[in-house]
């Protein structure tokens, strides 16, 4: 069954670029929590186990024992404004609204929660685009997050009468003005707190299952990682990746950050700076988990400075890279086109002159 129509004949025809990101919860409590995980979890995409098998675990234990515990944590880092992911994200599709020209629609959808990313493509088709942009904020590829997001919108799309046209900005792990501004973040917090003895860079965890089924991502984010280090300037021992945020039982892709960061610890390292490249937005899991949790089993451990350096969040170089790599993928298609009205005057007053000749 098709939606209902959202466009009007005589609507001026609008470009626009959809940020996407992963989601959060609406409030840290244990029914909001609740609602996020199950449509998170409950996605074939992100738990790739069969369902007849997971559903009854993620509905029958999961979803009873983990929301208050991960509401707790997300009441950790909540602001007064919301939840850091949605407050940073929100400010990206501002910083790259004011980049981009005007008749350029941008907007921002999360995959899970809200803003719904159906909800939101129902809002730029009613506001006339017929041409969208898709933009993940995930600069390396996985099943997991980028083609998840591209499933939800290829869902929205085969519900549509007047279906608009869609590209993906499938990554950029290695885009220059990304890692320029990767790079420009480390030597700010460098240039303010000093230099530490490692540069760790925990990137998110997948199932090495996923290495070995075709995803690209572990290569993707070594990559990043060897040209950030290389511009700046780290030898070989100055700099390692590490993988966070496991989950379950499965092998995950190795080395897993919180073990690596202790053996540091115990090893003699006294002072580590730990970023998260793959994360463009602060949010639970560098906050909490990188910042808290594994702040403190390194200091347990031996480490007497620990020094995290936030993600690019609204950072004016990242904005700007964001807005060169929605300016590269929006080529061929019209940003500055005149309104419809406009260009039915303009073909009238054509045909008249025609006319009168």
């Amino acid at each position: 069954m098709t939606s209902t129509a959202s466009y009007r004949h005589g609507t001026a025809e609008r470009t626009a670029v959809l940020l996407v990101n992963l989601g959060t919860p609406d409030e840290p409590t244990p029914a909001a929590l609740r609602r996020y995980l199950a449509e998170f979890l409950g996605d074939p995409r992100v738990v790739e186990i069969p369902r007849a098998a997971w559903l009854p675990i993620l509905h029958g234990v999961i979803l009873r024992v983990r929301p208050p515990k991960s509401a707790a944590k997300y009441a950790s880092i909540w602001t007064p404004q919301g939840s850091p992911l949605a407050v940073w994200t929100q400010r990206q599709a501002e910083g790259l609204r004011q980049r981009l020209p005007d008749t350029v629609l941008v907007r921002h959808a999360m995959r899970y929660g809200n803003p719904a990313l159906p909800q939101v493509l129902d809002e730029l088709t009613a506001a006339g685009a017929t041409r969208v942009l898709v933009l993940p904020l995930y600069p390396q590829y996985a099943a997991s997050t980028t083609a998840t997001a591209n499933d939800a919108v290829a869902r929205w799309l085969s519900a549509q009468r007047r279906q608009p046209e869609i590209r993906f900005v499938n990554h950029y792990p290695d885009d220059a003005g990304y890692i320029g501004a990767l790079a420009a973040q480390v030597r700010a917090h460098w240039q303010q707190h000093g230099r530490g003895e490692k540069l760790v860079m925990s990137f998110h965890g997948v199932p090495k299952r996923t290495l070995e089924l075709g995803d690209p991502y572990h290569c993707e984010c070594h990559k990043t990682a060897r040209l950030l280090a290389q511009q700046l300037g780290l030898a070989k021992d100055e700099w390692l990746v590490t993988f966070q945020s496991r989950f379950g039982k499965a092998e995950w892709l190795k080395p897993y950050t919180e073990p690596t960061l202790v053996q540091l610890a115990r090893g003699g390292l006294k002072r580590v700076d730990v970023m998260c490249p793959g994360f463009p937005a602060d949010c639970l899991e560098t906050l909490e988990e990188i910042n808290m949790e594994v702040r403190a089993a390194f200091v347990q451990a031996g480490g007497r400075e620990y020094h995290y350096i936030p993600c690019l969040n609204d950072a004016p170089a990242w904005l700007d890279a964001l807005a060169d790599l929605a300016r590269r993928h929006l080529q061929g298609w019209p940003v500055d086109a005149a309104p419809a009205a406009e260009l039915a005057r303009q073909r009238e007053r054509a045909l008249a002159l025609g006319a009168a000749a």
